[in-house]
């Protein structure tokens, strides 16, 4: 009976920290994003290779998003949230490690492919882990807490560039695969905390085919992936060039224009906290989404409007990254609500992640093509548009978690 006891205030205490555990194992796969464009440079003159192939290396995650972020939804759906979010982790350490040791480029960039596998399956399986540990209350702030991983994890691998002379690219691979390999190990101790009754709900009645059917005939996993994909296309389309812009419209240094890029991308992680702090207080998503999206393109013209004063561009990208952030809340929190069971909140984040990488992949290629074309301020054009689009799929979101 006394070990009973213990072993439920072990569980207990565990499950207070269960949800900042499982935002550390988003962080943590986020510097395999974030760790590219630090040793860009480094890695073209190890490697032999050119600036065209090695942007590869950070658009492969983008690419294999693209492609499969909705079918490994299905799979951590039937399979389980806590072993696909293990494996998850698993496959970018083991993909981190071949990188960092293989001399050859393709194999290296095969090893991107399997960290990009493993980060989705982290991704999609952590809101559906987080759902189930805060069914009881909490959810909004819990979601909120998570839609920071990104931006965190981003900035964090950032400030390994001072120590990248002692250690070099594959120094951070390779110590970025034993991370990884601890923090599964430390993950699956804190997932004891979530009961897995609370994740299993009906899978076993349901196969694949089920959940795919209904994912493909309801309207929410559509939506929240058209409002992703709107998102990081409006995104990506200012920050993929930011430090450029921020370096001409306020006439500084690379150096400089990099370290408010990274007071700027935190700036959206601050949003992150202070949207789900306004879910929770009952504030409208639809409301929210069209605040953001409108706010954006305002402040897309103060970066991007050639003639502005210097002043303006930092503040603008701030606001800009701020507002930003509450979409991705929003996004998750209703991906959460908008499922039926909890076997389909994986499937609806997979939905979501496919037209967060469609997003990525387009915005950008159309901004450049369009700034080369008409100039820079024509982006903002693009990006008025693209929110147009996005508050149309608002409202229709808002009919949806309505029935």
């Amino acid at each position: 009976m006394m070990n009973m006891v213990g072993d439920r205030q072990r569980t207990v205490a565990i499950g207070r920290f269960v949800v900042p555990v499982i935002v550390g194992a988003g962080i943590v796969s986020a510097f395999q994003v974030g760790k590219v464009p630090v040793v860009m440079t480094a890695l073209q003159d190890d490697l032999g290779v050119g600036l065209a192939s090695a942007s590869w290396l950070l658009s492969a995650f983008a690419l294999v998003g693209a492609l499969a972020a909705a079918p490994l939804g299905l799979l951590v759906g039937r399979f389980g949230a806590k072993g696909m979010a293990l494996s998850g982790l698993l496959m970018q350490a083991v993909g981190s490690a071949i990188g960092g040791v293989s001399p050859v480029f393709d194999i290296i960039l095969a090893s991107r492919v399997l960290e990009g596998i493993g980060f989705l399956l982290l991704i999609v399986a952590a809101p559906t882990l987080i759902a189930a540990a805060t069914r009881h209350g909490g959810r909004e702030k819990a979601m909120a807490l998570w839609a920071t991983f990104m931006p965190v994890g981003i900035c964090l691998v950032m400030l390994a560039a001072p120590v990248l002379g002692l250690i070099g690219w594959r120094g951070l691979w390779l110590g970025n695969a034993v991370l990884l390999a601890g923090y599964a190990v430390l993950l699956r101790g804190y997932m004891r905390a979530i009961p897995d009754a609370d994740l299993r709900d009906d899978f076993d009645h349901c196969a694949i085919g089920d959940d795919l059917g209904w994912a493909l005939r309801s309207g929410a996993p559509w939506i929240l992936g058209g409002i992703f994909a709107a998102y990081t296309a409006c995104y990506f389309a200012v920050f993929g060039f930011l430090p450029m812009l921020l370096s001409k419209g306020m006439q500084i240094g690379p150096e400089l224009s990099g370290v408010l890029g990274a007071v700027i991308v935190l700036a959206g992680a601050a949003g992150n906290i202070v949207c789900g702090v306004m879910l929770a207080r009952g504030y409208q998503a639809q409301r929210i989404l069209m605040t953001a999206f409108a706010v954006m393109t305002v402040c897309s013209a103060g970066i991007l409007i050639d003639g502005i004063s210097v002043l303006v561009p930092f503040p603008a990208a701030l606001i800009f990254s701020f507002v930003g952030g509450f979409i991705p809340v929003v996004v998750f929190d209703a991906a959460g609500r908008s499922a039926p069971r909890s076997a389909l909140v994986a499937v609806t984040i997979g939905f979501a992640m496919q037209g967060n990488n469609i997003g990525l992949m387009v915005g950008p290629a159309i901004a450049g093509s369009m700034a080369e074309q008409f100039g820079w301020g024509s982006i903002g054009i693009l990006i008025a548009g693209i929110a147009c689009v996005a508050v149309l799929l608002g409202r229709s979101l808002l009919r949806q978690l309505s029935v």
